[in-house]
């Protein structure tokens, strides 16, 4: 079903809202962009057999299937997938500038959508998958697990959320880190709306802890191109009843060079620090989420 030319539903987040729930539209998501892919790119310790294959000089012995020689009098080795047994955590910022929105869904709702997918993936991977969602804190809790049912309680914390209070992201993470007892990978998804020096501090703290950390900073279409032309009153999403009315003309050199500045730094600053760092709109399709972040976790795998 088309909407517009070749846009079609699975391609835009808001049409894609109206689909169902969060479970739906993330198995939706997540099958049907897998369905062509190759093999699961995620390595670790063998657990599920795939096929036999002949064996070669330098495979393991304790991989031959001696019951296949006996039949065959031929050496065949048990290839198997393999997985990371990974512990994951999504953390979602519902703190009040998640809720703005222009053309689009709202950034919150681009994030829990976008949380939920990456849930059923890493789930799909066999993967340990945890929520925390926060605003001046941690608000909701669910510990790292591989239970199918582990999908369905994320699913209702997220939809049970609403965008809350004005949050220091930094002071967060601080609180987040003694709740961490064992090394995982850590799923930001936010705005990274806070002053730079003190986040960034916060995120190497993460990284010295050794746990991996991926940045997903989910931007309004309207922040990265401020295009308002008239008048326009400014209300703060986090701080009740301040507002503003300004000129977006005089307005717009300025937010964009700063803009653009923090977003430079906290690339610089994720770099140092050994972090991934995804940039997205509202307005883009939740499958190039999902294929940078394997790209992502391929990258950080063969690392290893």
């Amino acid at each position: 079903m088309a909407l517009t030319g070749k846009t079609t539903p699975i391609d835009d987040p808001t049409a894609l809202a109206q689909f169902g729930g969060l479970e739906v539209v993330a198995k939706m998501l997540v099958e049907g962009y897998m369905i062509g892919q190759h093999k699961s790119p995620f390595k670790g310790s063998s657990v599920e057999f795939v096929e036999h294959r002949q064996y070669y000089p330098g495979d393991e012995i304790r991989h031959i299937d001696w019951r296949a020689y006996g039949k065959t009098g031929h050496y065949y080795v048990k290839e198997y997938e393999e997985e990371t047994n990974l512990r994951a955590y999504l953390l979602v910022d519902c703190s009040g500038s998640m809720g703005f929105h222009g053309k689009t869904l709202s950034k919150f709702h681009y994030a829990r959508q976008l949380a939920a997918a990456l849930a059923y993936l890493l789930l799909s991977q066999r993967d340990g998958v945890g929520l925390m969602t926060f605003d001046t804190k941690v608000v909701d809790r669910c510990e790292p697990s591989t239970n199918r049912l582990t999908f369905s309680q994320i699913a209702r914390l997220l939809q049970a959320r609403r965008p809350g209070q004005e949050s220091r992201l930094a002071d967060v993470l601080k609180s987040i880190l003694p709740l961490l007892k064992r090394r995982s990978l850590l799923i930001i998804l936010t705005d990274g709306f806070d002053e730079l020096e003190p986040l960034a501090a916060a995120l190497k703290q993460l990284r010295i802890a050794r746990h991996e950390v991926v940045l997903i900073q989910i931007t309004a279409p309207e922040e990265e191109e401020f295009p308002f032309k008239r008048p326009t009153q400014f209300r703060s999403l986090e701080r009740s009843g301040y507002e503003i009315l300004a000129d977006p003309h005089r307005l717009r050199e300025l937010y964009l060079a700063r803009f653009q500045a923090f977003r430079e730094g906290l690339i610089k600053h994720c770099g140092s620090a050994g972090i991934d760092y995804l940039s997205l709109t509202t307005d883009q399709p939740y499958h190039k989420a999902l294929g940078e972040f394997l790209s992502t976790r391929i990258q950080q795998i063969r690392q290893r």
